[in-house]
């Protein structure tokens, strides 16, 4: 392999343009890969991706796969392992979330300082892996070093960013309204259906994590509003360039 990324990006919703900023100097799809799972959710392609980013080697997954999928914790979290056997020593997602916290916005971009497990699988459930330890802390799941680069680069560029706490569900059904209530008074500010299975199997392996999720749309409040998948796609894209000039930055100073 050329590049030697110590750095590794999951280009989930959000992110996804991302891809374009990399200069590639590999591409795999996942089919040929041993053992990878296959994306089958749409706006997901389904490529590994080896180049540079920001002057540094990075790997990306353009395209990352979810629990609801029928895949189990294990198939969903293995592109971590695979990360953590080829030096991956810091880890970037992101994910659209619905946003319960009322001050939100849809459009904003969160950066997430904490999670709430709601899947009804632990990724980690099994034989404990020689990684990490069989019960690993998780007090900073999402690394305060990363989050305050990020802030510093967010306010230079004048671009808003909210923090908070991102709560994740199986799915694949969008919440109810009276989900997203409960969701908030649980302290949730923000809830989709990934991000966390791959969070905890990065913490094991010792990986530092940096998540941010996009506001895509708004739940539980006094007038509830119907939401697709299509409808999370097109309010994602519309801040995509903003979250893609923070992540570059971060990349490139991190």
């Amino acid at each position: 392999m050329a590049t030697k990324p110590q750095t590794a990006i999951i280009l989930g919703t959000g992110l996804g343009r991302l891809a374009d900023e990399i200069v590639i100097e590999q591409e795999i799809p996942y089919s040929e890969i041993p053992n990878f799972p296959q994306s089958t959710v749409e706006g997901h392609s389904g490529k590994l991706l080896l180049g540079k980013l920001g002057g540094k080697d990075v790997l990306a997954m353009q395209g990352r796969f979810h629990f609801y999928e029928g895949y189990s914790m294990r198939e969903v979290t293995f592109p971590v392992r695979v990360m953590y056997e080829l030096g991956i020593q810091t880890l970037f997602v992101s994910n659209a979330a619905g946003g319960t916290n009322p001050s939100f916005s849809v459009g904003d971009i969160m950066i997430i300082t904490d999670h709430i497990n709601f899947f009804p699988e632990h990724p980690l459930r099994g034989k404990n892996f020689p990684t990490g330890p069989r019960f690993p802390d998780m007090h900073e799941a999402y690394d305060k070093n990363l989050i305050a680069l990020a802030d510093t680069i967010a306010q230079e560029k004048g671009i808003k960013v909210q923090h908070g706490v991102y709560l994740g569900t199986q799915g694949p059904t969008f919440e109810t309204p009276a989900e997203y209530r409960m969701f908030a008074r649980l302290g949730a500010d923000a809830v989709g259906m990934s991000t966390i299975p791959e969070v905890i199997v990065a913490n094991h392996c010792g990986i530092k994590v940096f998540g941010v999720s996009i506001i895509t749309d708004l739940g539980g409040f006094d007038n509830p509003v119907e939401v697709s998948h299509e409808e999370v796609q097109v309010a994602a894209n519309k801040v995509q360039p903003l979250m893609t000039d923070i992540m570059r930055e971060m990349i490139k100073r991190s």
